[in-house]
């Protein structure tokens, strides 16, 4: 069995599964507790709502669920990588599918808990969609889009437009609701934050005796440059070279693992990077 064919169905499995978990959560979280979950699931959701309090017409999920898709999937097809959008319309379909299939299950009527229980697995299961190279529709096809062109992470970008989406569904069904699908997509983007680590940067400044194995080992680890700095010690007033790079929160750990096998006794101080200008190398997406 190649290593091609393995990944790509545990892609598939991973997917299914979120897809599964994501159903699942607005079935018995969502819809119980009368929560937009923004973005494009969130248009969706409204647009259900509207139809069927306006109109008194039901309208599937899928089929609004994929028309609002549209226009994020082109953008995802045509500016960031053919099988990520064909991994992402299946996540779409499959959510579409299993949330018109499955039996809603009442957990709790608390919509405060419901807010942050179900932010907290929505947020997991669009984390697990971006581990496998795949999102969950609408806004996050933009998201990743404008991360990767603009070296930084966009998520809270999505969260004002959400916030956005929200405000018109308070004003046409209602604040309490509204407010609490903020705090359901605040948490949400939270667990993005946490679990989806990509398009977050550490700068290293590592001091070591040897720079160059340790360069060469950052970009053999990450593909990340690194610059050689001649230091010198404030005591002994001995050469102390400091290695500067920057390297994604994904890359960190296996980075200063390496670092730390090369040279035990080097002295490694890393700092979050809060904007990135230039040119910074990310594996392009499939």
């Amino acid at each position: 069995m190649s290593d091609t064919f393995k990944k790509d169905g545990k892609r598939i499995a991973v997917i299914v599964f979120a897809s599964l978990v994501m159903a699942m959560n607005i079935k018995s979280f969502v819809r119980t507790g009368g929560l937009y979950p923004g973005g494009a699931t969130g248009l969706t959701v409204l647009i259900l709502r509207a139809a069927e309090s306006l109109f008194n017409l039901e309208i599937p999920y899928s089929v609004v669920n994929i028309i609002l898709n549209a226009i994020p999937v082109y953008i995802g097809f045509r500016f960031i990588g053919k099988k990520f959008t064909l991994y992402s319309c299946l996540m779409i379909f499959l959510t579409g599918v299993f949330t018109d299939l499955l039996p809603g299950y009442v957990i709790t009527y608390d919509t405060l808990l419901i807010s942050i229980f179900g932010g907290l697995i929505n947020g997991l299961a669009i984390s697990l969609c971006l581990l496998m190279n795949a999102t969950s529709g609408g806004t996050d096809f933009i998201a990743i889009y404008l991360s990767a062109k603009k070296n930084m992470e966009s998520w809270n970008l999505v969260l004002g437009v959400n916030v956005v989406i929200l405000g018109t569904a308070g004003f046409m069904f209602g604040w309490d609701k509204a407010l609490y699908s903020i705090i359901f997509q605040y948490v949400s983007t939270q667990v993005l934050h946490y679990a989806y680590r990509t398009y977050q940067q550490e700068t290293l400044l590592i001091v070591t005796n040897k720079p160059d194995e340790v360069c060469s080992a950052i970009y053999k680890t990450s593909h990340h440059g690194a610059t050689i700095i001649r230091g010198e010690g404030a005591k002994g007033h001995d050469a102390r070279p400091l290695v500067y790079s920057i390297v994604s929160k994904a890359e960190y750990h296996n980075v200063v693992n390496t670092v730390k096998e090369i040279d035990p006794a080097a002295f490694v101080n890393s700092i979050r990077t809060e904007h990135l200008y230039g040119r910074f190398y990310h594996a392009a997406i499939d």
